[in-house]
């Protein structure tokens, strides 16, 4: 299972929703909803007139300025082909109104007269839908580290249709990502060998195995891709996005992220205060817990999200739910399915069999959305009840970016080498064994996954960048930090830590008082409209907004 540090985002979750076999009917976190505190008019710090103007060319501290044939290249929009296996494609090519783009890089901006690396870019530009004149581009990150924007954006893009009248959507794969000089460790039949490991070992003999597992997966993470690793930090990212805001021709970044996203927004903001327009934070990373801080908040949001799935399935279904009243008797269903795959995985409709850390990895990406607790129901009855894993081991593959030919995008290893550029903490098998007895407190369920995914960094050849981020941003315009209360990857304090990092006058709290992970795709009409009037009207909501 790989839950930790900073969540699947909205790729994984796109993947998910895709993958489920059916759909509730309902969920907490969808409707109209009610808002408190209202709209207010704020600057018009990203007004259409100021788009309109040229945009500026600007550097973080300590970084020489880009050469102009960088800031001005001129991109050779296309109409896209249908995304790569390292992008997650499904074969399809998204049609109209999707094209694409290549858009220069800097290798390393501490040299931006050298080597430069190729970032995949798509957009939709803006349909002037009611006469409404065009702001500029809003660019998204979805999440991850290691989603691609190229194609999830398309996936996705009936949630943002009417952001789309005055903007132009865009989204890209960022560096080590996809089609950006995307990270390579282990071909596809390796990538299955390496998950069979015991992800939780119970003894000497299978933490050895791990270790040997984790080493493997380095060497060939620096064999296949070792010039691009310690180029994959977050920091690099952000001044792509301020590279690609002077490309697009935008006077001010206006920037929509989600999980990951926002730590990537963050980090943009300090750097480039003066330059952001708006930005959206949804699903927020906690810019102020290290990994186990992190990881220990995650383990406890799943097991609050696999909770409130358990009461909604007892009320819906009664004694037929698999997990039946709940609570304490559910958790301990679960640990038993759990601790029997442990030694006795299940067969599936493929091949392959529901190992324990499979079935966990399935548990945990159908809490992303209440739409896809149905089909955690049905993959734990046919697991229970039925003796197979088909439903849940097809949960784990969507979530590990592993389709049905058995390829692998290459998401997590994405995930891998940016978490380890950024995070300078590591850790050991010694350690996790001392944190253990917390981590199972916070979780019966996912604590000894978590706890051990600590060690994805150990023995990784480039040393992280930082303990944590940097996101205070004095002097930027409004930011609009969203947080869910039933969010399991993101914990909903992880939003007022980011408001108060930012600043004073700067963060702007919204709560979503719902489940899932992330506010602004969950249908909550509330939610949308205060985010679209802030995109879309310069209308800076109050301070403390809820919507449920």
């Amino acid at each position: 299972m790989h839950p930790v540090v900073r969540g699947a985002g909205a790729l994984g979750l796109a993947a998910v929703l895709a993958t489920a076999t059916a759909a509730c009917e309902s969920g907490t976190g969808s409707g109209t909803g009610s808002g408190t505190g209202s709209a207010t008019s704020g600057p018009s710090t990203a007004s259409a007139s100021a788009a309109a103007t040229a945009p500026a060319a600007s550097t973080s501290a300590g970084v020489p300025p880009l050469p102009a044939s960088l800031t001005g290249q001129q991109l050779g929009w296309q109409p896209c082909p249908a995304p790569s296996t390292a992008q997650g494609g499904d074969g399809s090519a998204p049609g109209a109104p999707w094209e694409c783009a290549t858009l220069k890089a800097p290798l390393d901006y501490a040299k931006p007269d050298g080597q430069t690396i190729d970032l995949a870019l798509i957009r939709a530009v803006a349909t002037g839908t009611g006469g409404q004149p065009r702001i500029g581009s809003l660019i998204y990150n979805f999440g991850g580290p290691g989603g691609s924007g190229v194609a999830t954006l398309p996936a996705l893009a009936k949630d943002y249709a009417d952001l789309n009248a005055r903007y132009d959507l865009v989204s890209f794969d960022p560096r080590g990502v996809g089609n950006s000089a995307g990270v390579r460790c282990l071909d596809d039949a390796a990538t299955d060998a390496s998950a069979a490991v015991d992800g939780s070992p119970d003894d000497q003999a299978e933490t050895t195995a791990l270790d040997a597992a984790g080493s493997a997966y380095t060497a060939a993470c620096e064999q296949n891709s070792g010039a691009v690793l310690p180029h994959v930090d977050t920091v690099s990212a952000a001044r792509d996005l301020d590279l690609m805001r002077q490309v697009l021709g935008d006077a001010k970044l206006h920037y929509f992220g989600i999980s990951y996203g926002t730590e990537l927004g963050g980090v943009y903001a300090h750097q480039y205060p003066g330059n952001v327009g708006h930005l959206v934070m949804d699903a927020v990373v906690d810019p102020t817990k290290d990994p186990v801080q992190s990881a220990l908040g995650q383990a406890k949001g799943f097991q609050l999200a696999l909770e409130n799935f358990m009461k909604a399935c007892a009320a819906q279904a009664g004694p037929s739910c698999p997990t039946g009243q709940g609570g304490d008797e559910g958790t301990r269903r679960i640990t038993d399915l759990l601790n029997g795959l442990d030694t006795a995985p299940l067969p599936t409709d493929s091949n392959r069999r529901l190992t324990q850390d499979l079935a966990v990895t399935g548990i945990a990406a159908a809490l992303y959305n209440p739409n896809t607790w149905n089909a955690l129901s049905i993959g734990l009855q046919e697991a229970m009840r039925g003796g197979t894993g088909t439903t849940l081991l097809a949960l784990a593959d969507a979530y590990s970016g592993r389709d049905q030919q058995g390829h692998y995008s290459n998401q997590s290893a994405a995930n891998r080498a940016i978490s380890c550029a950024d995070d300078r903490s590591r850790y050991t098998a010694a350690d996790v064994q001392g944190l253990l007895p917390t981590f199972r407190q916070a979780s019966p369920v996912f604590g000894d996954f978590t706890a051990w995914g600590l060690t994805s960094c150990t023995g990784w050849p480039v040393q992280g960048s930082a303990d944590l981020p940097e996101v205070s941003a004095a002097g930027s315009a409004p930011i609009v930090v969203i947080g869910n209360t039933g969010d399991p990857a993101t914990p909903y304090e992880g939003a007022g830590a980011m408001a108060r990092q930012l600043g004073a006058g700067v963060g702007v709290q919204v709560t979503l008082q719902g489940q899932g992970h992330g506010g602004y795709d969950s249908g909550n009409a509330c939610l949308k409209q205060v985010v679209d009037q802030y995109l879309l009207a310069d209308k800076v909501p109050a301070e403390g907004t809820t919507c449920s």
